[in-house]
């Protein structure tokens, strides 16, 4: 955005600074990929799994290489997502 100041971050993982971004942005929700669960980028890569991997101990360096298109910014989105879900307060069904 014009007039903003770019935020920098110290990424722990790879040692860098890198420019913040909304992580979110990457996370996509479509009812045609992987039956509507949270995925990377509208790839079949659900959010669940990969923080799963995550949580199992595997560091984010391993799941680059296993998994090559993806980049560093889709797991920290992952993780991003996962904490914002842990801030609402309540779930309501919506009528279909």
């Amino acid at each position: 955005m014009p007039g903003k100041k770019a935020r920098f971050i110290f990424c722990r993982f790879t040692r860098k600074i890198r420019k913040q971004t909304h992580l979110t942005d990457r996370i996509t929700i479509d009812p045609k990929v992987c039956n509507g669960k949270p995925v990377i980028r509208g790839l079949h890569y659900p959010v669940e799994t990969m923080l799963e991997l995550l949580s199992s101990g595997m560091t984010i360096e391993t799941l680059l290489a296993d998994y090559p298109d993806l980049e560093e910014e889709d797991f920290l989105a992952c993780i991003e997502y996962a904490a914002k879900l842990t801030r609402i307060k309540s779930i309501y069904r919506i009528a279909s």
